[in-house]
């Protein structure tokens, strides 16, 4: 089932035009002989900056290793079913449906056994000798 919403575009521009306006120069002033608050803005705003990269890159590398160790385990399979053709004993032509489990990157589950060989025309019997 698809679903063409406009939701998430509407919702991306709008969370970055709330970013954007929150992002207004201070609404105090400060004198030249008193430039605290200014620097101090200045040095928390670098300071934050560096910390919360530092915090994302820990827990990207986090979320990284986590979906790493995960993958082996995903048991998400689904049927694909594939038809062959194949002639009756009184000649007609049908076909006939395969399903095979497969798993989240489209590899057979449990692969069918391989044909069997033909038999070999003498039979090695060297029991005595």
């Amino acid at each position: 089932m698809k679903t063409n919403s406009q939701l998430p575009p509407f919702l991306v521009m709008g969370s970055f035009a709330l970013l954007c306006i929150g992002c207004a120069s201070p609404s105090y002033t400060t004198s030249p002989y008193q430039p605290g608050p200014v620097a101090g803005r200045a040095i928390g705003t670098g300071a934050g900056a560096i910390v919360g990269n530092a915090a994302g890159a820990v827990v990207g590398a986090g979320e990284g290793i986590v979906s790493g160790v995960v993958a082996p385990f995903d048991t998400t399979t689904h049927i694909v079913r594939r038809w062959r053709t194949e002639v009756t004993s009184d000649g007609r032509t049908i076909q006939v449906p395969e399903d095979i489990l497969v798993d989240a990157n489209g590899r057979p589950v449990n692969p069918p056994p391989p044909p069997p060989q033909p038999a070999t025309s003498q039979p090695t019997t060297n029991f005595g000798r």
